[in-house]
């Protein structure tokens, strides 16, 4: 698509070495993003977020990366990486932020606001390893995070080399939810960008996810080409529980083979369920079908007569595990997300209460 304000972006730009223009279709733009361009906007320049830092904001045009100025009273921490902004071309200020297409938010314990993690993702990379680090619990909780958030979720299994059985630690990943796709790979290998090319063609977008020492800046490394001084830091596990340290520290947008883009994480100790009901809903979408067959409609698939759910667990149709996960998420998600309370139209947002 050919942006009407797209003269402008030559302003201020610090350019690739011999790397000639890109579209905007190149850098992920759709046309979900053009119908929100109003006629008084077309001297403005669109642009994508790259990283968010304390105090500034960079980002990718057409022509290079830009360092951004905000305006009175804005936030960096209104944006996430992979956000449109538009942006005057003379003063490299963001005008708006446009409407974002996905968004994937981190609830933290504690915190009044969700953290943002990225935006307009089109796939979601939930990377975890084959050994010890593989935990259905944990990966459960990174694909409510995903459905919730309207992205596709892609479980890559790294460090397949160092596994005497990759492909059951596969069969366990893609039993996690229906129509889930899991791949096995190599990190450091070059043709890990072979196993992902599907979901990384040209103005897609992913987003890497996991806990830290599964391999996601090696594994950005080789889907980026990136090497030496220009490398995303990788670190070494524990050999005791396969634990690492995190390498990661901000987020950023990076160009990868296929003329697709990535977005880095930091590892994640922690992931609360909050504002996730259609997530797991989908997650646990064998269990959501069956509540509908229970005798009461308030069930909670623990002890009432008449319980579908139960009835499935019994006839060995239904993993007794994964109900216990699924009420274990369906607790924290119903205490961790708000509810509206007071007289209509001055309506405040209180956390619940615990049973």
């Amino acid at each position: 698509m050919h942006h009407r304000g797209g003269a402008a972006m030559q302003v201020g730009v610090t350019h690739f070495n011999d790397q000639p223009a890109l579209s905007l279709a190149d850098l992920g733009w759709s046309a979900f993003f053009a119908d929100q361009l109003t006629p008084e906007e077309t001297a403005l320049t669109c642009m994508r977020i790259a990283s968010v830092h304390r105090s500034r904001l960079t980002a990718q045009s057409q022509t290079g990366a830009v360092r951004l100025a905000l305006g009175h009273q804005v936030k960096t921490t209104d944006f996430a990486v992979g956000d449109w902004v538009l942006v005057d071309p003379e003063t490299l200020t963001v005008q708006r932020r446009l409407s974002r297409k996905s968004l994937l938010e981190r609830h933290t314990e504690g915190a009044r606001v969700p953290q943002l993690i990225a935006a307009n993702v089109d796939t979601l990379f939930i990377v975890t390893s084959c050994n010890e680090d593989f935990n259905p619990a944990r990966l459960e909780r990174y694909l409510a995070l995903a459905n919730e958030a309207g992205t596709t979720p892609v479980i890559v299994l790294t460090k397949s080399d160092q596994a005497e059985d990759p492909a059951q630690y596969q069969k366990q990943a893609e039993a996690l939810q229906r129509d889930l796709v899991a791949v096995t790979l190599n990190a450091k290998a070059a043709d890990a960008i072979d196993t992902l090319a599907p979901w990384c063609g040209a103005g897609q977008t992913v987003a890497l996810v996991g806990s830290s020492g599964v391999g996601k800046s090696t594994l950005l490394n080789t889907l980026s080409g990136k090497s030496g001084d220009a490398a995303q830091p990788t670190g070494a596990i524990r050999e005791d529980d396969a634990k690492g340290r995190h390498t990661t520290t901000s987020r950023s947008l990076h160009a990868i083979a296929g003329g697709g883009w990535v977005i880095d994480t930091p590892g994640m100790r922690s992931l609360h369920v909050s504002d996730s009901a259609a997530g797991l809903d989908m997650l646990f979408a064998e269990i959501t079908e069956l509540a509908p067959n229970c005798r009461f409609r308030d069930c909670t698939h623990a002890h009432e007569p008449g319980c579908a759910v139960r009835a499935a667990v019994d006839a060995g149709t239904l993993d007794p595990a994964r109900l216990e996960r699924w009420r274990k998420l369906q607790d924290e998600n119903r205490l961790n997300t708000p509810v509206l309370t007071g007289p209509r139209g001055n309506r405040t947002t209180v956390p619940r209460k615990r049973r």
